[in-house]
């Protein structure tokens, strides 16, 4: 794991690792669009056969192979989901939002708010199983009072589903589970088919191809975000584990090779042992090759000369996951200005926001923490304005609002509140 100096680091480089949507995979994902969009159940069936070597029997899962999941999963795995799920709702539903009134004499105004009808959620799957990416989506979605959760996920290896995965959709609240994935599941959200509805949002990580379909599909449909590789940046001071770092470090770089985990310390000793664990701890992951192409390529450890400086190139980065490694963490946090989750303290890894703590794990990547937001109640609910003005208060206004009008060029605008000043003839 390259070590550097401040000086001598450019962000430019981490900005070169980015998975780009290249125009042949824009290209080979409209095409998908388009045949589900015009073909419906039967172009799904094709893209199953053609991309994932199966078709299932049938696109959507059974409520008693659902229900049987629960039983297959090993107490222990179990026991966990729920107290994930009881976490992730505790900090969810201090998101809820109530709309307002503003009444007064002859004037009522307000806001509501209100739940989405149906939303989708990808849960990526295939050769691994994330039970945690269906409790994240589908407890906000829940809470927010979404009537219809449709998720979709592809058949494994063994041209099934893993049973935690849909123990946790039955844990969460999910209403229905299709079993497709990649491009074409997206496609069957966005414009439904025979068999898989439309939806009004769709949400949920997933590959190139996923996140190139989420993006042709926005406006058709809503998306939460376009998720890229993932990332993790530490900031560690010397009174830090080398060994805790170099772990937390190869957490993020086992996700795949374009992830990208990074340490900025004021302690070069720290660098020094770091680096050293992280050779030591890479030999006994079993996801090694993978690990070590990420930390090869994209993993840096960075000096600098003080905690100031480092909060300063962490916003700069803006990461997706931002660890305060530090003695006095909370001083910190309020100069942190772009992060997805903030990880305070020598015992909050990363990963426990990856399964347990509650705050929502599907965060802005690839620098966006800069404007985007984690995953939150507020993406599952859209809100409406109203207002009310009793003729007396119209009157009040009319002139004012003519004037606006007709500043703007526009005279039906004007003629539209003018009108009613007219006599009744």
């Amino acid at each position: 794991m390259k070590i550097v100096k401040a000086e001598n680091f450019s962000i430019k480089e981490l900005r070169q690792r980015n998975a780009q949507t290249t125009a042949e995979v824009t290209q080979q994902v409209s095409e998908i669009i388009e045949k589900v969009r015009t073909e419906g159940d039967r172009a799904l069936m094709e893209f199953a056969e053609r991309f994932d070597g199966i078709a299932p029997t049938a696109f959507k899962v059974s409520q008693e192979e659902i229900d049987r999941a629960v039983q297959q999963i090993s107490p222990e795995l179990l026991e966990a989901m729920k107290s994930s799920l009881a976490n992730i709702r505790r900090f969810h539903k201090r998101q809820l939002q109530e709309g307002f009134i503003d009444a007064q004499a002859g004037r009522v105004m307000g806001q509501r708010v209100i739940p989405l009808e149906k939303v989708g959620i990808y849960v990526p799957g295939g050769t691994a199983a994330y039970p945690s990416t269906v409790l994240m989506n589908a407890v906000p979605a829940k809470l927010a009072g979404v009537e219809q959760i449709i998720m979709v996920t592809p058949l494994n290896q063994k041209g099934g589903i893993a049973p935690a995965i849909l123990a946790a959709a039955k844990l969460a609240g999910v209403s229905a589970v299709y079993q497709i994935g990649g491009a074409q599941a997206i496609a069957a959200l966005a414009y439904g088919t025979e068999t898989i509805p439309k939806v009004d949002k769709i949400v949920g990580p997933g590959n190139i191809y996923v996140a190139t379909a989420k993006k042709l599909v926005y406006g058709t449909t809503a998306i939460d975000m376009i998720a890229g590789p993932s990332d993790v940046l530490i900031v560690a001071d010397e009174k830090a584990q080398g060994k805790w770092l170099a772990a937390d470090l190869l957490a993020q770089a086992e996700h795949d090779e374009n992830a990208q985990a990074i340490l900025v310390t004021t302690s070069k000793k720290m660098a020094d042992e770091t680096q050293r664990e992280v050779q030591k701890q890479l030999q006994a992951l079993p996801r090694q090759a993978i690990a070590a192409a990420s930390i090869e390529n994209n993993g840096r450890i960075i000096l600098v000369d003080s905690l100031e400086e480092a909060i300063e190139l962490a916003n700069l980065i803006a990461p997706e996951h931002l660890e305060l490694a530090v003695n006095e963490p909370f001083i910190w946090l309020g100069r942190v200005k772009n992060a997805g989750s903030v990880f305070l303290g020598y015992h909050t890894p990363e990963v426990l926001g990856d399964y347990f703590a509650g705050p929502n794990h599907t965060l802005p990547t690839e620098g966006t923490a800069r404007f985007y937001s984690p995953l939150s109640v507020d993406d599952f609910v859209k809100r409406s304005s109203y207002l009310y003005y009793s003729a007396e208060e119209l009157a009040k206004a009319t002139d004012k609002v003519a004037v606006f009008a007709e500043s703007e060029g526009l005279a039906g605008h004007a003629r539209s509140i003018l009108v009613r000043k007219e006599k009744k003839q």
